[in-house]
């Protein structure tokens, strides 16, 4: 048997048996392996043109046209291995190439049926592709000419806009626009400084990038990073989010697979991560420029939270998280630190800090060892004592809103940095100050200090009698409502636990009127009544608060409507209010054993409200459903913005 299978002749016919029998895998082998074996030109021509036969059943066309080839260097008028390989090109679209090979089969067979129809048939084909080039160049060629001719009418020159980016999105329309010296022109657009035409070209440069390495990586560098940053970081906030989208479409091309098969091209695309970590330098640089937007701050944030941290914690390679928490951490701190009252702060929008507390939060979750995390907590300390200052109050305001915005990311890393000597100090201090902005400052603070039962307990005794005077005292009504919601927090300190309520009787429901009052005030700013919603997120905890508030429909609707607005950092707590109104929350299952033996040895034992049992519950679900509660979670659930974070999305689920 082995003297047999050494044979070539042997092999070939073997190969001819499995060929017929469909078992193109062993022909495949049995060709293979004679090729190895045979001496003699005509019959390796002939196992050539065999094999790539097989490679045609299996559709492996690259593998059947170079076998045919092989073949056809033999012996050029091989017509079998001529038409084997016009099928495998024709397959892998090089049609022009197919139309020589069977032009070929028909000049040495002029009466052979299937030669003349293919012939026909590629003829027409090639046609029609070059009738569709060239169509395209010219409208591609005219888009140009009616965008860039400033006496055109607004209609045309928006139909022309849509046209462009349509064709930049399919794959033949985006390497026509390329060939055609497209990259320039949609320069020129963006020269004109118009915004409309500035969202045409940078939405077709994202459809460009889409999909394909070598044009991205290509295109990056003819935009210029530079300017990509600037064209982001205007005071637009349409043209920040497609450019958002232009930088994610390059950054999507540059690190995952082509669509498209470029066979020895590929080679021709260089390694991509040094053009990566250009792009995560320039968009932390964007974080602490004067000249960025807010709405360019919030999209160069939202792409490093969608970038940086690993996607999957399995992952064991966290390198760019650790890039950028050594290069750019004070950045994001810088971006935490900016007080919106003062004259010297840098451009937000009421997203951004919360957009730098969610990076803050995922750059933490991203560490994978002590080491890496003492690392993070020492720049972060450093950044917070460097900015304390006894003779700068306006100094010590940016040290402590930094603090405020660490606790609303990594809490227990704020938490810690909340025990630093001085901290806690500083914050009592400018809750007494006379001046207005202090007062805002540390009041924000001590309720993201006030997140944790044992944290609580400290401001219990030390903060309330503070937040109460400011409170009273008071005339403005920004520092009164945050005051309020300070209160509101401590208040439902115990959770939904009837027997560890911090306020008198009463209490919570006085601080529940006057959040709802605030909330179905529209004379008063955004901001403000997004407060309300955040002082009714803790004191729905008490069952009396959620069935009086069910029953105010105009404060449902109110609370709906904001969650409607641009300003996302509110979603959080409607969706936890609607979580608390509902009992969605996780319950601890009471075992009557253990509880009597809490009650022996005298340990606290949790209480449940009465009017927390289903029937309550299931009339303020129907009350809910009345106020319209679906749509207003359906206008929460689409929200693309790295605020609606995995905590809101587990919320809005319950």
């Amino acid at each position: 048997m082995a003297t047999r299978m050494e044979d070539p002749i042997q092999l070939k016919e073997d190969g001819n048996k499995y060929f017929k029998a469909n078992d193109y895998d062993q022909a495949i082998d049995c060709y293979g392996k004679a090729i190895k074996l045979i001496t003699d030109k005509k019959m390796l021509a002939i196992l050539y043109r065999n094999r790539a036969a097989c490679h045609l059943k299996k559709e492996n066309y690259v593998q059947a046209a170079t076998d045919a080839s092989k073949a056809i260097d033999v012996d050029g008028s091989d017509i079998k291995a001529l038409f084997r390989r016009c099928q495998a090109l024709e397959k892998l679209g090089k049609l022009d190439q197919a139309f020589k090979d069977v032009q070929r089969c028909a000049t040495l067979e002029p009466k052979n049926q299937t030669f003349q129809e293919t012939l026909h048939r590629l003829g027409a084909d090639i046609h029609q592709k070059l009738h569709v080039q060239f169509s395209t160049d010219s409208r591609v060629q005219k888009m140009f000419e009616i965008l860039l001719d400033p006496n055109t009418e607004k209609e045309k020159r928006e139909k022309a806009a849509n046209n462009l980016m349509v064709l930049g999105r399919e794959e033949a329309g985006a390497e026509r626009i390329f060939q055609n010296n497209g990259v320039n022109l949609l320069l020129e657009l963006v020269a004109t400084k118009d915004p409309e035409l500035i969202l045409s070209a940078v939405r077709t440069f994202s459809g460009m990038c889409t999909g394909h390495k070598a044009r991205a990586a290509c295109i990056l560098h003819l935009v210029d990073l530079e300017r990509i940053c600037r064209i982001m970081a205007m005071d637009n906030e349409e043209i920040a989010l497609a450019t958002c989208s232009f930088v994610q479409s390059i950054v999507d091309s540059l690190t995952k697979e082509d669509r498209k098969e470029y066979g020895k091209e590929e080679a021709l695309v260089l390694d991509t991560k040094k053009d990566l970590q250009m792009i995560t330098t320039h968009l932390l640089d964007m974080l602490v420029k004067k000249n960025v937007s807010g709405h360019g701050r919030d999209q160069a944030l939202n792409l490093l939270n969608k970038n940086i941290p690993r996607y999957d914690l399995k992952i064991k390679d966290n390198s760019k998280t650790l890039f950028v928490v050594d290069t750019g951490l004070k950045k994001i701190l810088k971006v935490l630190s900016q007080i919106p009252e003062l004259p010297n702060c840098l451009p937000l929008t009421v997203n951004t800090r919360l957009n730098a507390s969610v990076l803050l939060n995922k750059l933490y979750d991203d560490l994978r060892c002590d080491p890496e995390r003492d690392n993070f907590r020492q720049i972060c300390e450093e950044f917070i004592i460097g900015q304390f200052d006894p003779k700068n109050m306006e100094k010590n305001l940016h040290a402590i809103q930094t603090v405020s915005g660490i606790l609303q990311g990594p809490f227990d890393l704020g938490n810690k940095l909340l025990g630093m000597q001085g901290v806690m100090e500083m914050m009592v201090a400018l809750t007494g100050s006379e001046n207005e902005i202090d007062q805002l400052v540390a009041v924000e603070a001590l309720i993201h200090a006030s997140t944790k039962l044992s944290r609580a307990t400290f401001i219990i005794t030390n903060g309330v009698s503070l937040l109460k005077e400011i409170y009273k005292k008071t005339k403005n009504e920004k520092i009164k409502i945050r005051a309020l919601v300070g209160l509101c927090k401590l208040g439902s300190a115990g959770g939904t636990d009837y027997g560890l309520r911090q306020f008198a009787e009463g209490s919570t429901d006085k601080l529940a009127k006057q959040c709802r009052k605030w909330l179905c005030n529209p004379s008063l700013d955004l901001q403000t009544r997004k407060w309300a919603v955040e002082g009714l997120a803790y004191l729905t905890l008490d069952a009396d608060v959620k069935d009086d508030f069910v029953e105010d429909e105009q404060a449902l609707k109110a609370m709906f409507e904001l969650s409607k607005t641009s300003d996302k950092t509110i979603l959080y707590s409607v969706a936890a209010t609607l979580v608390n109104c509902t009992n969605s929350y996780d319950v601890k299952e009471v075992i009557p054993e253990l509880v009597q033996l809490a009650k022996f040895s005298k340990q606290h034992v949790p209480e449940e409200h009465p009017k927390d049992k289903k029937d309550f519950v299931t009339k303020r679900v129907k009350r809910l459903l009345k106020a319209d509660v679906i749509s207003a979670l359906s206008c929460m659930v689409k929200t693309d913005n790295a605020i609606l974070t995995d905590q809101t999305k587990e919320q809005l689920a319950r």
